[in-house]
């Protein structure tokens, strides 16, 4: 038997203490050695009755982004965007993650999707973490797989991301950027250890340090 989906439990308790506006929020890309990372805010209608029931059947193809295939992403995304009430996006590129750390950064895009939300929200549904924001906000453990919002903005962040690199790779093919994504696989590596980082690399993640402080690209 499936596991059962993210549901609208912790939405509904929020719509019944009066935060109408309540955003979902998660970030992809943390584990990656290049690329930026990318976080979305998702909010859905407020709704109850056959409303309610509508929009979990609207989105009951919606999933924390892992569990989904490529191309079942990219279907559910189409779908949050018709039926949310607003998708925003935040970013933080290569260069500012080496910067600042990927802790602050972390919190930094997901800050920037919320700002980036037409009308502020009344309260945050995040995966896991906090922001540095003074709306009320619940960090849920495992949010991706609980909370029907937050799992829509992974599915919004993951594609976005995706399609980042995709166009990463067109720029420049030697990384396979459009294969893995920027993450570490054994592939990557091999070509970091070939051709060095490239511009979109982080250079603070010790396996692109490794090539970035002075050790010489095999030939």
């Amino acid at each position: 038997m499936a596991a059962p989906g993210p549901t609208l439990d912790y939405e509904r308790a929020c719509w019944a203490g009066g935060w109408i506006r309540v955003a979902g929020v998660d970030e992809v890309g943390r584990g990656a050695l290049a690329g930026p990372l990318v976080a979305a805010a998702v909010t859905l209608p407020c709704c109850t009755g056959w409303d309610l029931r509508r929009l979990r059947a609207v989105l009951g193809g919606v999933r924390d982004s892992k569990l989904l295939t490529p191309e079942a992403r990219v279907e559910a995304m189409g779908v949050i965007l018709t039926a949310a009430d607003a998708v925003a996006i935040g970013m933080v590129d290569a260069d500012e993650v080496d910067t600042i750390g990927l802790g602050v950064a972390n919190r930094i895009a997901m800050e920037r999707a919320i700002d980036a939300l037409p009308g502020d929200p009344h309260a945050l549904l995040l995966d896991a973490f906090l922001v540095s924001h003074d709306l009320p906000q619940i960090g849920l453990i495992g949010g991706d797989a609980r909370c029907l919002s937050i799992a829509a903005a992974s599915i919004v962040a993951k594609v976005t991301r995706d399609r980042i690199m995709t166009e990463a790779h067109r720029a420049d093919p030697r990384f396979g950027f459009a294969e893995h994504k920027g993450y570490g696989t054994a592939a990557h590596l091999r070509a970091l250890a070939v051709h060095g980082p490239g511009p979109i690399h982080r250079r603070s993640f010790a396996p692109v340090a490794r090539w970035a402080n002075g050790a010489v690209p095999c030939p």
